[in-house]
């Protein structure tokens, strides 16, 4: 636990447990509190308080005797299958924004391995669980500071020639295009989530910061998910911008404050 960070420690245990729930860390049960207490370096009711407000959330069951489970995975408001939650987008223009926001800021590619598609990735790309996919992680910056921390998920059949090197020279959208892939649509979710304990050092804020949360779903000319994607953004930094026409259309961007380049 890092003492000078403005949160109790059972907030900061509980936000590190739940990134990692959210990543499939615990696919059959959670640790035992003793477990969890040894390795976080505090005592037994710190751990219940955190778990305690996992439960809250419904991100886990307690069940007496047999231990701590994660509970199965919501996909509403992951992008793709409520319509209430989320909005078409102009993916030409959305192209445009990307490839514009690149040539002003820079990436570092935090990760970029193949992994097992875990259910909520596998659920998005419409593939089988445990499929094998790209995962690609990247901080984008500009003059100012960190703007971004971005999550990405394609299809390994799709990213196998797409090597470490060309992550940080090009968007990854503009990598699968020049790859032969023809896009056609994209959902947008928009929302805000806390920064956990890695999102929070990459992008320089306090744990449990609030962030702008965009998760786009893209999909190939033929309707196949080829794209699933969660960035993370600096409210200070960038803001978000819809323009609505009268027929629906939806052209959004994601814009720097300072610099006013789209995104």
């Amino acid at each position: 636990m890092t003492p000078r960070l403005p949160l109790t420690k059972y907030h900061q245990i509980y936000l590190v447990l739940r990134e990692q729930l959210l990543e499939g860390r615990f696919a059959k049960a959670m640790p035992a509190e003793m477990e969890l207490a040894k390795q976080f370096g505090v005592g037994r009711v710190t751990i219940r308080h955190a778990m305690e407000k996992l439960v809250a959330e419904e991100l886990i069951v307690r069940v007496a005797g047999r231990g701590t489970f994660p509970k199965p995975i919501n996909h509403v408001g992951l992008g793709m299958s409520t319509p209430a939650l989320t909005q078409p987008t102009r993916l030409a223009g959305l192209m445009e924004n990307i490839v514009s926001a690149s040539r002003s800021t820079t990436v570092k590619v935090l990760d970029w391995r193949t992994i097992a598609a875990p259910e909520d990735v596998a659920f998005a790309l419409q593939i089988e669980v445990g499929s094998s996919v790209k995962k690609a992680i990247r901080l984008r910056s500009s003059r100012e500071g960190p703007l971004s921390y971005i999550i990405t998920y394609v299809p390994q059949s799709l990213a196998a020639d797409i090597v470490r090197k060309d992550l940080a020279a090009k968007p990854l959208l503009q990598l699968l295009s020049e790859a032969g892939v023809e896009l056609g649509r994209a959902q947008q979710t928009i929302s805000a989530r806390q920064a956990d304990a890695r999102v929070a050092d990459a992008l320089d804020v306090a744990i449990g910061s609030a962030l702008l949360s965009v998760r786009r779903l893209v999909f190939d000319a033929n309707d196949q998910p080829v794209q699933w994607l969660e960035g993370l953004y600096r409210p200070d930094r960038y803001e978000y911008q819809l323009e609505v026409s009268r027929i629906g259309d939806v052209d959004a961007r994601v814009s720097m404050r300072e610099e006013k380049v789209k995104a």
